[in-house]
């Protein structure tokens, strides 16, 4: 059974191209480049033949319809074997008011999106990192709608309204050449270890970048912590500030070159965050004992901080003219303070964009990470298992890692497969599992298609 439905997964994902197209937004962090009001998917890379639109976006207006799906199957490893596909339809429009309206270096961003499908890690291996990162919020959901403002010649930039932290901090175009959520769309520790607002869960928001010069920039920016607009039966349009429970700032400050200023484009960011929101306590409920076996709610405590570090350097690129060339990419990640789920995540990548003769829009990327858990996650998992008649002798470290091909067909179709692996998943899906899940060998499918590069103008 679990084999006809690994097939029957990625069969779907093959049919899925022909399906209409959608948009995952992740933003460029590239000083020279637009932050997350960009409309064109990051992972269908550089176009290659004129934009058919070019006379409406010439008028200040650029639409934006795609769709992203992703199967993934466990052969091997896991709690059971099983197969899943989720996916996402995104539509969005971006408007320049200074064509529009006449009001210089402002813009109107609006997206709404749609998501269906499973979680094969909550269904099958029993972990709580997701080897589909689309999957999430699986309902209709309005993801952006903001208005950006630019001031002093574009040195100063304010973006306001409804929106999400993690589309605009600690994030690359790098990331999502992969389909593992522990590196894309963000560096997981960041949601384990603070209420970092994600997509598409929009909650009221602000944001200012000050470019200093061509290479130093200042990112900050303050987030609503508000735990019904990650409810199942949210939709994200409403206005109200109901249910909120304080705010997230996250910032960054760094050194960042593109392709036209360096001949090997790189960006050295180092960043953080303040959460004032509250949070569940990770193993005690408020009588202080542990909450998994009690059954009483968690304790909730409020106030988390953590920092991190992260790069990306292109290493070879024989052509200047060209994209083509490897790039390394790191992160490393900790928590300054808070009751956390995980003390602290590493990761290290590799990718490679244009692939073979003629492939130059193609990449091939390995990523690895290692998520560290805290003393208070470790000894919650171990209580579980012994309850569940095991030793309690549970892993401290889980180790995922990804070797994916992106092949670009043409400019509105792009198809990665991809190989994922799981050392020592943890237990979160499975708390009384009496043995640790074993480690998960699983095999993955994404593709995107660009829909507004097959309509017809």
């Amino acid at each position: 059974m679990a084999g006809r439905k690994a097939f029957a997964a990625l069969v779907a994902a093959g049919l899925g191209t022909l399906a209409p197209a959608a948009w995952a937004d992740t933003a460029n962090p590239a000083p020279q480049s637009p932050e997350a009001t960009t409309i064109v998917p990051q992972v269908l890379g550089n176009q290659k033949h004129a934009d058919p639109w070019q006379p409406l976006i010439d008028r200040g207006i650029r639409l934006a319809l795609n769709y992203t799906g992703e199967a993934a199957a466990n052969p091997v490893g896991g709690d059971r074997q099983d197969a899943a596909y989720a996916g996402q339809v995104y539509m969005g429009v971006d408007l320049d008011m200074g064509k529009l309206a006449g009001i210089h270096g402002a813009g109107l961003h609006f997206a709404v999106t749609n998501r269906h499908g499973d979680n094969l890690a909550q269904t099958a291996l029993g972990n709580n990192t997701s080897v589909q990162e689309i999957w999430g919020t699986q309902n209709t959901h309005l993801a952006i709608l903001t208005w950006e403002q630019s001031f002093l010649n574009d040195h100063l930039t304010i973006e306001a309204g409804k929106s999400q932290a993690n589309i605009h901090f600690l994030t690359s175009p790098l990331y999502c050449n992969f389909q593992s959520n522990s590196a894309c769309g963000n560096p997981t520790l960041v949601f384990k270890d603070s209420n970092f607002t994600y997509f598409p869960a929009s909650s009221w928001m602000a944001k200012a970048r000050v470019q200093f010069d061509r290479h130093w920039f200042a990112h900050a920016g303050i987030y609503e912590v508000n735990p019904n607009r990650k409810r199942a039966t949210d939709d994200g349009f409403s206005l109200s500030f109901k249910g909120g429970t304080g705010f997230i700032v996250p910032f960054e400050v760094g050194y960042g070159s593109d392709a036209k200023t360096d001949r090997l484009p790189r960006h050295y960011i180092l960043g953080g965050w303040v959460d004032r929101g509250t949070y569940a306590d990770p193993i005690s409920d408020a009588a202080g004992g542990i909450a998994l076996l009690t059954g009483s709610a968690p304790a909730t405590h409020k106030g988390r901080a953590g920092l991190y570090v992260r790069f990306d350097q292109m290493l070879t690129r024989p052509d200047p003219k060209s994209d083509r060339g490897l790039t390394l990419f790191g992160v490393a990640m900790a928590n300054v303070s808070g009751r956390v789920e995980e003390s602290h995540y590493f990761e290290l990548g590799l990718v490679q964009t244009g692939t073979f003769h003629g492939r130059d829009r193609d990449t091939l990327g390995f990523m690895i990470n290692d998520q560290h858990f805290s003393d208070l996650a470790v000894s919650r998992m171990s209580a579980g298992q012994i309850a569940g008649g095991g030793t309690g002798r549970v892993h401290r470290d889980e180790i995922m890692m990804e070797l994916a091909y992106g092949l670009q067909l043409g400019d509105a179709l792009r198809l990665s497969p991809n190989v994922q692996y799981i050392v020592h998943p943890d237990q979160s899906g499975v708390p009384f599992r009496a043995t640790n899940v074993p480690d998960a060998l699983v095999f993955g499918f994404k593709f995107t298609v660009d829909a507004m590069k097959l309509i017809p103008r």
